[in-house]
């Protein structure tokens, strides 16, 4: 009995690692998340079985403590579990939560890490997190805590100097907001990246004082990922689009 933990990455299905399809090949359950690509269930055998334990708000919600049981169940009944979570499994993913429950139910446990949208979504929009000059380092926080409150640690967070990276965060956006504003920050540049990594990537960047009429106007919201800070005002020229729109050379 075997438990995997796969970090799918931020939603573009190229953006998996060759560890992570083995898994995915070699599993008999694949339990996976919303914000997984749908394209990867391509790499599972075709007697595998694919359970959706997806958790989105507003809608149908697989429960965390719901989860963590049938993991032990499945693997009981069919051997291999591969679930398969967005990003990566270990940031803001509960991936800890299931590993040690599967442990503690004598599960092997094996973990895949994977591309977190906390850096790759700000990436692929042409927004970096540290440039030589502007910004030495960076935060990643999540906006919603388990009591549906704004971290504390934004408040931290938000007087360095450092890019902050809000995960989790648009339903507190006018909270963030009225942070910055408080500590003198209404005119520090912010940008919003919405559905980043796929097709249907959509960004919105200006400053904190004006973010929220753009989304607003723009219809931008869930899910997305809030970058603060100078590197959020750095000119983008398109050439990150470019990149982007690469492909493997095919073989004759």
């Amino acid at each position: 009995m075997k438990l995997t933990l796969v970090g799918a990455g931020p939603g573009d299905p190229d953006l998996i690692t060759l560890k992570a399809i083995k898994a995915l090949q070699a599993a008999d359950v694949i339990m996976y998340d919303a914000l997984v690509a749908p394209e990867l269930l391509d790499y599972c055998k075709p007697a595998a079985l694919k359970v959706y334990v997806g958790k989105r708000k507003g809608a149908y919600s697989c429960m965390q403590e719901d989860i963590n049981p049938l993991i032990v169940h499945y693997a009981r009944q069919y051997g291999h579990v591969v679930r398969l979570k967005g990003g990566d499994p270990f940031v803001f993913g509960r991936g800890y939560e299931e590993a040690d429950y599967a442990s503690q139910h004598g599960l092997d446990v094996a973990i895949v890490p994977g591309i977190s949208s906390s850096y790759s979504v700000p990436a692929s929009a042409g927004v970096p997190l540290t440039n030589r000059g502007v910004s030495e380092s960076f935060w990643v926080v999540t906006g919603t805590t388990k009591d549906g409150q704004l971290s504390r640690d934004m408040q931290l967070a938000a007087q360095s100097s450092a890019t902050v990276i809000v995960l989790m965060g648009m339903h507190q956006l006018a909270k963030i907001v009225a942070l910055y504003e408080s500590i003198g920050k209404a005119e520090l540049p912010v940008a919003i990246i919405q559905n980043g990594t796929t097709p249907d990537e959509r960004m919105v960047a200006g400053r904190v004082s004006t973010i929220q009429e753009q989304v607003q106007t723009e219809g931008i919201g869930n899910p997305a990922v809030i970058v603060l800070g100078e590197v959020a005002g750095l000119p983008v020229a398109g050439w990150h689009k470019q990149v982007q729109q690469l492909a493997l050379p095919t073989q004759e």
